[in-house]
């Protein structure tokens, strides 16, 4: 609890034992010895509030809920209630103290996330080491980190071993071990040994500060439902205050009550209009919602998105990176007219300027020294492969697609799994066969997604029609469309769109950037450190399992659940209230119950935004 919160308890306990003792210091007729005991306890626990509404009715911000509560408590010592004065500003004070309370509790998550941002970091300089403030390290100095030290700047390890402790970034609590070449993220905990790490990023391009601007600016973006709330307020509370006034002039021109009594059920409209349960709980529930997102490595940039995200039906996966690992290994090698060696060499000298995984995997397979001044042109044509001067002679290496597009005879491999061509101008020479492992978790993420409500799962790639069919087999996807162009992506994905419903996208997030923009909420996975993820996605997952997307949608649908919990049972409850009030049934005790009560009820439900839901 907060000092703030602390104090404002402890007036409302001595506010709560005066109002108790007050019923027993005899008054008898004396009204004033009576106004001035009651204005004690009142002004104890209130008197920010009325100050809080006098310095809005200044500014000329009428109608809030500070302004009707002064109002109906003013009015209730007006005509004599000032028990009812007091413990209406009493009660609503217990409310605030809940709210309060709640909201911190939901902001936790985000505040933890906060700490991960290292206060300095120790850099060598002239071979001493120097403690400076992240933002003023450069890209390529060395940063000493030492155990139980936060990395504060993304980098390269340079020196040393150890285990880092990504929990803060990707929600997952099993260490990581790096050593030298590594790659390593700002926020990450060093936890066994000291190591040295050159930066690759200035400070404010780093994981970390990408991630905390990410989730500061998330409750800028409102859902359909705060901004009905928000608006419904402004025009929902200047009605009830109109409303009581008619119902005051309604009870003196038609009934014998009398001015005081008029005043008093006025007044017990008033109270119970208050829409502070709706105003809180409704973005309450998206912060909590948001906050155990992040708990789990799953940002979600706003609440517009959480709302978006609960209404998937249909999702669409790449696959390579996504369901797959990604990591490619040469599988077999068939040359054709020339020796095995020959073939892997012609290979890896076109694709040794890649960075693409296949790529990679062929230069890896090859083993050897690559000497660039075999290598001349090289020309990639897109989703094909490539053109490359090898030798003085022009090679194509790429899929069926290119093979068909220079009139080279090939030939399929029965082997399952990515085939990589290679000819010499029209000549085949034979073709290298490249294969990607499932993650181990694909299938069950799958499954977890049917179970979340998912109804269709699609894959879209530009892998072969064999390989993309094998993969979606493997875990439980029937619609594949397989051997796309990356322009033809989006086209298949507009047309999927168009049969209606909320599409997601899931990519990994750089080379899928167009289709995660085009669809209705872009999820990218295995974003730890990439711009493109995190400028491109409206949901961004900093590992790569596939696991958390079924995780996510189920989060946002218990979260919008509560939100229409929250809205249909205050509303319910206060109507209600206004109208037994204003008939005379109910009296000012049940308006502080539809006002403060459906405000404790209404936070307490959302606070169930902030635990992650398991799947049933």
């Amino acid at each position: 609890m907060t000092k703030k919160q602390k104090k404002r308890l402890i007036r409302i306990i001595i506010a709560a034992v005066l109002l108790v003792v007050m019923h027993f210091i005899p008054t008898g007729d004396m009204w004033y010895l009576k106004l001035a005991l009651y204005m004690i306890p009142y002004l104890i626990v209130g008197y920010d509030i009325v100050l809080g509404a006098f310095k809005k009715i200044l500014k000329g911000r009428l109608f809030d809920e500070e302004f009707l509560m002064m109002i109906a408590t003013i009015g209730a010592f007006a005509i004599g209630e000032y028990p009812e004065a007091t413990a209406v500003m009493l009660f609503y004070q217990v409310g605030e103290l809940f709210q309060s309370i709640a909201v911190g509790k939901s902001r936790k998550s985000i505040s933890d996330m906060m700490d991960i941002v290292p206060d300095t970091a120790v850099v060598i300089r002239d071979g001493a080491e120097e403690e400076v403030d992240p933002c003023e390290v450069s890209v390529g100095e060395l940063v000493l980190v030492k155990p139980g030290e936060k990395i504060p700047i993304d980098g390269i390890v340079e020196e040393g071993n150890t285990s880092l402790n990504t929990s803060a970034l990707t929600g997952e609590s099993l260490p990581v071990e790096v050593g030298k070449g590594s790659q390593v993220f700002s926020g990450s905990i060093n936890i066994t040994s000291a190591v040295k790490v050159r930066t690759t990023a200035d400070y404010e391009d780093s994981t970390v500060s990408k991630i905390l601007e990410l989730v500061e600016n998330s409750m800028d973006k409102k859902a359909k439902s705060e901004q009905f709330i928000t608006k419904f307020a402004r025009v929902y509370t200047p009605c009830v205050v109109i409303l009581a006034v008619l119902i005051i002039l309604a009870c003196i021109v038609f009934t014998d009550m009398g001015v005081a009594g008029s005043i008093y059920r006025g007044l017990i409209f008033l109270v119970v209009s208050c829409p502070c349960a709706l105003v809180v709980s409704v973005p309450l529930s998206f912060f909590g919602g948001i906050g155990a997102a992040s708990r789990k490595g799953i940002l979600i940039k706003g609440s517009n998105f959480m709302e978006t995200l609960s209404k998937v039906d249909t999702v669409v996966c790449d696959k390579t990176g996504t369901i797959t690992k990604g990591n490619f290994a040469v599988d077999a090698i068939h040359p054709s007219q020339i020796d095995e060696d020959e073939l892997i060499d012609i290979a890896a000298l076109a694709e040794s300027r890649s960075n693409h995984p296949v790529a990679e995997s062929i230069v890896k397979a090859h083993g050897k020294h690559i000497k660039a001044e075999r290598i001349g042109d090289i020309e990639e044509i897109a989703g094909k492969g490539l053109k490359a001067v090898i030798d003085g002679k022009t090679y194509y290496v790429g899929n069926d697609k290119l093979m068909r597009d220079i009139g080279s005879d090939y030939h399929d491999c029965h082997i399952p799994g990515t085939s990589v061509h290679v000819s010499l101008e029209k000549e085949y020479l034979g073709h290298i066969v490249i294969n990607d492992e499932l993650k181990p978790d694909s299938k069950k993420a799958v499954q977890d997604l049917k179970k979340s409500g998912v109804g269709r799962i699609v894959i879209l790639t530009g892998d072969n029609s064999k390989v993309a069919a094998k993969v979606a087999s493997e875990v439980g996807i029937d619609d594949v469309r397989a051997e796309l162009m990356p322009d033809m992506k989006v086209a298949e994905l507009e047309k999927i769109m168009a049969k209606g419903g909320t599409t997601a996208f899931v990519g990994d997030g750089i080379n899928d950037a167009p289709v995660l923009t085009c669809a209705d909420i872009g999820i990218a996975m295995g974003a730890l450190g990439s711009d493109a993820a995190i400028e491109a996605a409206d949901v961004v997952l900093m590992d790569d399992s596939l696991g958390k997307i079924p995780v996510a949608i189920r989060l946002a649908k218990k979260t919008l659940r509560i939100v229409k919990e929250n809205i249909i049972f205050s509303l319910a409850v206060k109507i209600l209230i206004m109208i037994l009030g204003a008939l005379g049934i109910v009296g000012m005790r049940a308006a502080v119950f539809g006002d403060v009560g459906v405000l404790v009820i209404a936070i307490l439900n959302a606070a169930r935004a902030m635990r992650i839901p398991r799947q049933s």
